[in-house]
């Protein structure tokens, strides 16, 4: 297969500035305000986007290199399968996260409980449709008793080449 390319469409802008002491989850930002800037030439596509009350942010963890298969995630001391955690250094370093939207102003969208770091590049928005994304019978394997303590678990620099 060919290798794929993507091109930021925005930038995000967020309090953190690095990684360190960042939260890891946006449900351990609550009340976090950050700005969404949208370059120009995509600012046509925000149409009809405020009636929504949450988005989904797609975007490039830009501080991430290289990758191990087996990590230490934040909630846990056990080794994982990568592709069993949401930890950023990732083969593809592509990160997700769902956040309300406040509102819009021009090619700015202004959200909260944002997780997200300064200066991270934008690569896609979704609208959050509840009936689309939300799953009502579900298992979460390994973080079963221990996502809870998502609001008191910060990044530190275990995911650092």
């Amino acid at each position: 297969m060919q290798e794929i390319h993507y091109r930021p469409i925005g930038v995000i802008h967020s309090p953190f500035k690095e990684p360190r002491g960042a939260p890891i989850q946006p449900k351990a930002a609550e009340g976090v305000k950050g700005t969404v800037e949208l370059y120009d030439e995509f600012k046509e596509g925000l149409a009809d986007l405020d009636g929504f009350s949450h988005v989904i942010l797609i975007y490039h963890f830009h501080l991430s290199e290289g990758y191990a298969l087996k990590v230490k995630p934040f909630l846990d001391d056990t080794r994982r399968g990568l592709f069993a955690t949401r930890a950023p250094r990732r083969p593809n370093p592509i990160g997700l996260s769902v956040v309300p939207l406040v509102r819009i102003d021009g090619a700015t969208l202004h959200v909260s409980n944002l997780d997200i770091v300064d200066g991270t590049p934008l690569l896609d928005i979704k609208p959050y449709v509840p009936e689309f994304d939300r799953e009502v019978d579900i298992r979460v394997g390994w973080l079963t008793g221990k996502s809870h303590r998502v609001k008191d678990t910060f990044s530190d620099d275990r995911f650092k080449k």
